[in-house]
């Protein structure tokens, strides 16, 4: 526990060394550890403050003993005698903060289970909703969303596939390409045929509607400024029937070798163009791009159901240093759009300085980027008929945001924006 606290590793990762290190431990102890890992960081802020501020993995595990499994303090003393290899026994303190955390009532920010800088965040961007929305975020077990790719392969081939390979697939309701599994049990897709022969991709279904909405078509010169592991990458280049130019660039070349076998598999190709810190290397391209496509770096706040242990190492100051990037970054990537073309940016974020304030601050700066209406773009997005009406009821003009809570997706915040002809 303390290891996936102080560290930057996913815990799934911790976890799975973990397991290779101690193979004493059969696969049940192992899915017992991991529950107990996940259930831990999804309730952190309420185990840390009913221990009076303590962080460790001791701490934390007993608290949650009391605050989530409900046990009484004879049961959690008991589990904690100190025979063989059991841990040690409570300590008069830790009896004390036992006794004293089932009395009171839970402060607002330690309830919603978020951090507590984010709380005012929340509430000033949704009302009302923001406790639910909190809720949401941090509830366990999302699902698993897969894209099919339509160049290879029809959805209704795909989902009899996965039936026929004794999964459950239901059609998202947005995306028309989405095919949704439940996470219990957890789907081993990478070792599913229709993964194998590039027919699906894992893929969130809020992932698949931004990379929709950018507009891409056939024959245009799309540019993804940030590609990162490409998973938007092969949405676009499906979009535009492997018809076109596509340029994915990034920072980091191990990202950009990482795409590489996944263009393969998706029967698809992509220009790789490395960037410099400063986001040089595709000059030649200023002012000629149909779409441009920025997935910024940002504190992936929207995937905390996913990565419970990731809210938890964001700091105040750290959000304040991806709200320069983004706007720093919005405005290299707009110098490659032509006139008339389009500038699409896109955040896994759920806060406002990394979505409002950045594009607020990018649009003061570029008067030349009208917003283009989301209700524009659904007319020609890869999605489902009633896709289109729910989503334009959710947008904000050229903003949209979505949620666990509204969309039952991962959380994403997407701007339109259209360059002066």
């Amino acid at each position: 526990m303390d290891s996936i606290a102080q560290g930057r590793q996913p815990a799934e990762a911790v976890l799975k060394t973990w397991g290779t290190a101690n193979r004493y431990a059969g696969s049940k102890d192992r899915k017992a550890i991991a529950d107990r890992v996940y259930k831990v960081l999804r309730a952190r802020g309420r185990l840390v403050w009913a221990m009076g501020g303590r962080e460790d993995g001791r701490a934390l595990v007993i608290s949650s003993l009391s605050l989530i499994d409900a046990l009484p303090l004879d049961e959690i003393e008991a589990l904690h005698a100190g025979d063989g290899y059991g841990p040690r026994p409570l300590s008069k303190q830790e009896r004390a903060r036992l006794t004293a955390a089932g009395e009171g009532e839970l402060p607002g920010w330690v309830a919603s289970g978020l951090p507590e800088f984010a709380v005012e965040d929340f509430k000033a961007t949704f009302g009302d909703r923001w406790a639910e929305e909190a809720r949401e975020l941090m509830a366990p077990r999302a699902p698993i969303d897969l894209r099919v790719n339509g160049l290879l392969a029809t959805v209704s081939d795909v989902e009899a596939e996965l039936r026929a390979a004794g999964l459950t697939p239901e059609p998202t309701p947005f995306s028309a390409f989405g095919l949704r599994l439940p996470s219990e049990p957890p789907p081993n897709v990478q070792a599913q045929d229709a993964f194998k022969t590039g027919h699906i991709e894992i893929q969130d279904e809020g992932s698949q509607i931004v990379s929709w909405l950018a507009g891409a078509q056939p024959g245009m010169t799309v540019v993804d400024y940030c590609a990162g592991g490409g998973g938007k990458t092969l949405a676009l280049a499906q979009a535009m029937q492997a018809q076109g130019t596509l340029v994915a660039c990034d920072v980091v070349q191990k990202r950009l070798d990482n795409i590489r076998p996944r263009l393969t598999r998706a029967g698809v190709a992509a220009d790789l163009c490395l960037l410099g810190q400063n986001g040089g290397g595709v000059e030649d391209l200023n002012g000629k791009a149909d779409l441009v496509f920025v997935d910024a770096p940002c504190s992936g706040s929207g995937t905390w159901r996913r990565r419970p242990e990731d809210a938890w190492r964001l700091t105040p100051d750290e959000v304040e240093r991806l709200h320069a990037l983004q706007v720093r970054i919005l405005s290299q990537a707009s110098q490659l759009v032509k006139p008339g073309g389009r500038l699409v940016y896109v955040t896994c974020s759920m806060l406002s300085r990394e979505n409002e304030a950045s594009i607020a601050a990018f649009e003061a700066a570029h008067p030349a980027f009208a917003p283009l209406p989301v209700a524009t773009a659904l007319s020609d997005a890869g999605l489902t008929p009633a896709a289109a009406e729910t989503l334009a009821a959710k947008a904000d003009g050229h903003r949209l945001r979505m949620s666990p809570a509204s969309t039952q997706t991962d959380g994403f915040f997407v701007a339109l924006y259209e360059r002066a002809a």
